[in-house]
């Protein structure tokens, strides 16, 4: 059994929220750099380069890429042989929160009450944690400050498995056809298929943690995620809704077994700040 510190996890959940709302990963900054180069509309060219100019711009002055610095999403991979001391793990996580908004100058964004007086936590508190055991003694925190207008483009449904992988593809293209500018492409799209309808949103946001546009390893899932992508990219919707050729940087397409009379798909959208972090323990 190996002992980690709760002040550990705290620690570390409050850098990576600082780092990540600072900083772009170098892999999402290399697919805008790319959609750069393909986009044909000027306009969407022009947008392009100043959304790289305000991640440098972030990064070297150490201020928030987007005013909008996110709902704390917090996804945990917890060892079977690891035992948290000197405290619990969840308010572990929720101090970081707490300290990683505060030192960062991160904006707030959380409401105690969603349907009614909606008063504002004051410290983005509490996170939206997932727990996974895994085999091992580590912990790895997954992180990702989901930015409001992007999630309020996230969709479900239960198709029959009549529909197939055509109707999974007419669903996430009517989505992103109807969000349109919202979600402020060029985005990242998750899509879960299959489980339940809870475990397939979950696994939507889990593929978003992936590196921009590495494939799924199932040839057909990656081969679904091209056409996905292709037909996005076909919509013209550009860069912030200006209309151009690059909609979307990249489709990620998770997969879970599910019952056989029905087929759950989930997409979760991602803006083009495609912030997220993570560290082993």
């Amino acid at each position: 059994m190996r002992e980690i510190q709760a002040g550990d996890v705290t620690n570390t959940v409050a850098r990576l929220f600082e780092h990540s709302c600072h900083y772009l990963p170098e892999d999402v900054l290399t697919a805008l750099r790319q959609a750069r180069e393909k986009e044909e509309s000027p306009v969407c060219r022009d947008v392009l380069d100043r959304i790289l100019e305000n991640a440098e711009i972030a990064g070297k002055e150490q201020t928030p890429l987007c005013q909008d610095t996110g709902a704390a999403v917090v996804m945990l991979e917890l060892g079977q042989e690891v035992h948290i001391t000197d405290g619990d793990l969840y308010a572990a996580v929720n101090e970081g929160v707490r300290q990683g908004y505060d030192k960062g100058y991160l904006r707030k964004s959380i409401v105690s009450q969603p349907c009614f007086a909606r008063v504002n936590t004051r410290d983005n508190t509490p996170a939206m944690i997932h727990t996974d055991i895994v085999p091992g003694d580590r912990i790895k925190v997954s992180i990702l400050p989901k930015g409001g207008g992007s999630e309020n483009c996230s969709r479900l449904t239960v198709l029959t498995p009549a529909k197939g992988s055509q109707g999974v593809i007419d669903f996430i293209v009517n989505i992103v056809d109807e969000v349109g500018g919202n979600p402020c492409p060029p985005v990242i799209i998750g899509v879960g298929i299959g489980g339940t309808t809870d475990k397939t949103m979950l696994i939507a946001k889990r593929a978003l943690l992936r590196r921009t546009g590495e494939p799924n390893p199932d040839p057909e899932v990656a081969d679904l995620e091209r056409e996905i992508l292709h037909s996005v990219n076909n919509l013209g919707i550009g860069a912030m809704g200006y209309g151009g050729t690059v909609t979307a940087l990249a489709v990620h397409v998770e997969t879970f077994p599910c019952h056989i009379a029905s087929m759950p798909v989930a997409v979760n959208v991602q803006c083009w700040c495609a912030r997220r972090g993570e560290e082993i323990l």
